[in-house]
């Protein structure tokens, strides 16, 4: 069952590139634990943000690749740059039409 987590982070003002810069480097070890999608964005209505779209071969996995130390690195690198304010959703996904 693929799972979706879909989700934004405020950064403190003037922080949103820092941030995206973290995010959208290498980590080694992700697809291996089961990542299948991981896209990091931004709306020009709300500078403050980064919106990130992941998918993931079950809930599991997700959770498993919090341990791995290039995703623990990269949010020790990023914490310090974010306000804390985290919104988002999780789901299991049933279906596309592209598929």
């Amino acid at each position: 069952m693929t799972f979706a987590n879909v989700g934004s982070l405020e950064t403190k003002p003037g922080q949103r590139d820092a941030v995206l810069s973290i995010l959208v480097r290498p980590m080694a070890g992700l697809k291996e634990a089961g990542c299948l999608l991981y896209e990091v964005g931004v709306n020009d209505a709300v500078p403050d943000t980064v919106f990130v779209c992941e998918l993931w071969e079950s809930p599991e996995a997700h959770r498993a690749s919090l341990e791995l130390e290039s995703v623990q690195a990269a949010i020790e690198e990023a914490m310090p740059l974010l306000t804390g304010e985290m919104g988002g959703n999780q789901f299991t996904v049933l279906g596309s039409p592209l598929r």
